[in-house]
């Protein structure tokens, strides 16, 4: 895609609820399409029942998220239940720092973490989930409050999160989606023709904007988040201002780099 030399940085773990809001898929494509990642594991969570998806298990997740991978042509593993592969990772012998990036749900990062509380040191999370705001509601950490509260008691645990205040940032008008992707080949049709299919419940009613709120992480793993905002505290840190034209250019870029459009 460039004629520059970029190593990887990072390995990184991604796991979402693939199934559900396709700004986690595209989310999946600009990791994976990021020179200074290397992703080692793609792991699926489920959707809250509450939405009544008909695909609402962690392996209809992780047969969406394999479709994407084959299509970018690589070998990446992808895993229907999670909290294995990230303990995996986390104990695999590598120089390269391990982030595990989670855009839904934290049901895998506290299986990972119950089943070997000592991998907190050996990786740092980034999950795109909460709220500034106590009394708000967050999907993310309200599908399984448990976990979240699991996760956030592990004190020496890095954590960099984008709460809802800052995911929601990265807003998108669905003109724009539709033009980026429907320029980007294949993979673009592909992650449209999620949009277009998702199966949403009566009470949720479209707008014209749509967020790729999944999408903040690749500034942490691959690029640089250094003109972010930023608050918190030690092994904590909550961001509190997206740049979302470094995010969303490098998105639409490798895109089209990758389908080959001039």
């Amino acid at each position: 895609m460039t004629g520059l030399r970029i190593r990887p940085r990072c390995r990184v773990v991604v796991d979402n609820d693939w199934a559900g809001d396709p700004d986690g898929l595209v989310a999946l494509a600009h990791h994976l399409l990021s020179p200074a990642n290397r992703v080692v594991a793609v792991t699926s969570t489920g959707l809250d029942p509450r939405f009544g998806s008909p695909r609402s298990m962690p392996p209809d997740g992780a047969a969406v998220a394999h479709e994407l991978v084959e299509l970018l042509g690589l070998d990446v593993p992808v895993h229907g239940d999670g909290g294995r592969a990230i303990v995996d990772a986390a104990l695999a012998d590598d120089d390269l720092p391990l982030y595990v990036v989670c855009g839904g749900p934290l049901s895998n990062v506290a299986e990972a973490l119950a089943t070997d509380p000592a991998i907190a040191t050996r990786m740092h999370l980034v999950w795109v989930g909460g709220s500034i705001d106590p009394g708000r509601e967050e999907y993310n950490r309200d599908t399984d409050p448990e976990a979240a509260t699991a996760v956030f008691d592990h004190a020496c645990l890095p954590i960099t999160q984008f709460p809802v205040e800052s995911y929601r940032q990265a807003a998108v008008t669905v003109s724009e989606l539709e033009r980026w992707l429907g320029d980007a080949g294949e993979v673009g049709e592909f992650l449209w023709r999620q949009y277009v299919e998702l199966p949403l419940p009566d009470f949720i009613e479209l707008g014209e904007v749509w967020p790729l709120g999944d999408s903040p992480p690749v500034l942490v793993t691959a690029l640089d988040d250094s003109t972010c905002t930023w608050t918190g505290y030690d092994k904590r840190r909550v961001c509190t201002g997206v740049d979302v034209r470094l995010l969303v250019g490098d998105l639409v870029a490798k895109l089209s780099l990758h389908a080959g459009v001039e």
